[in-house]
């Protein structure tokens, strides 16, 4: 799980520890936003009431933020996953081997993969990074 940080992605979590006094553990790009991840314990208190600071830090960055918990493991994958990708609409997440699989339906698989493979090429550097694993879209 070798995770490198740019100086934009410091100034992103020094930023977000600054507005939500929590430390996240890493931040990525997702489809134009910024997903910051966090504790498990620690999502309510990143978020804030209402969703201040998210609103804070939105208004600032110029993106859409969104806070996910650490995912422990291959048993967090599909809600990580699913909570990165939210609002689209998955079937489940299956770990086979050394892939791991997204089942969607046909127009869920189009957004998914994105423009360009832009948004499947994402989120493959993401699973490659939390869980060893390669994607495959089905």
């Amino acid at each position: 799980m070798i995770k490198t940080i740019d100086m934009q992605v410091m100034r992103y979590i020094n930023l977000f520890a600054r507005i939500s006094r929590v430390a996240p553990k890493h931040c990525f790009s997702y489809n134009n936003m910024i997903v910051f991840v966090v504790p498990k314990v620690k999502v309510q208190q990143a978020i804030g009431d209402n969703s201040v600071n998210l609103k804070k830090m939105s208004e600032t960055i110029g993106k859409k933020i969104k806070v996910v918990a650490i995912p422990h493991g291959l048993k967090d994958a599909e809600n990580f996953v699913s909570t990165i990708i939210s609002p689209i609409e998955i079937k489940n997440v299956e770990i086979d081997g050394s892939n791991l699989i997204i089942n969607a339906t046909s127009q869920s698989k189009a957004l998914l993969i994105g423009r360009n493979k832009r948004r499947f090429e994402e989120m493959q550097k993401i699973v490659k990074n939390y869980f060893g694993k390669e994607l495959k879209i089905c």
